[in-house]
């Protein structure tokens, strides 16, 4: 009998990000974003490595259109980048209230979306866009949103 994870194909989602200020953006998303330390690494030249837990890990790919609602919804103008990276927080106005003491910029508050998040926008160590966010429902109640579903 096969385990769960034998039938999949890909095991971790593994987001790399170069840091400039190396030291501030470990700081920042281990300390105070609060992902634990899973390994770290160094080698010659200074090269430097940490791996962060971040938890269950997915790829959401959406459309142009998509994006740009998204962006309308949490910030009201077009903002993000091709890339953003969110994090889901059991508490996202005192997650905010910390990331932007930590230096990052405050980009829009929490709102509550038409999914029922509670989502916050920064600009954040390393060059990244993140969003913040708090599920406020279920996914079984959120299912039963209008727009939430796909076309078939």
């Amino acid at each position: 009998m096969s385990t769960p994870d034998e039938d999949r194909p890909v095991r971790q989602l593994r987001l790399v990000v170069e840091a400039e200020d190396y030291e501030a953006a470990v700081a920042f998303y281990r300390d105070v974003l609060g992902l634990p330390e899973q390994a770290a690494f160094s080698g010659g030249d200074g090269a430097q490595v940490v791996i962060l837990d971040a938890g269950r890990a997915t790829l959401e790919i959406a459309n142009p259109a998509q994006k740009k609602m998204i962006d309308e919804v949490e910030v009201g103008r077009q903002v993000a980048p091709k890339i953003r990276v969110a994090f889901e927080v059991d508490d996202a106005r005192g997650t905010t209230e910390r990331l932007v003491s930590a230096g990052a910029a405050e980009v829009a508050p929490p709102t509550v979306t038409p999914w029922e998040s509670l989502n916050s926008r920064l600009d954040a160590p390393a060059g990244l866009h993140i969003t913040v966010f708090q599920e406020l429902r279920t996914l079984e109640e959120r299912e039963a949103l209008d727009g939430f579903g796909t076309d078939s």
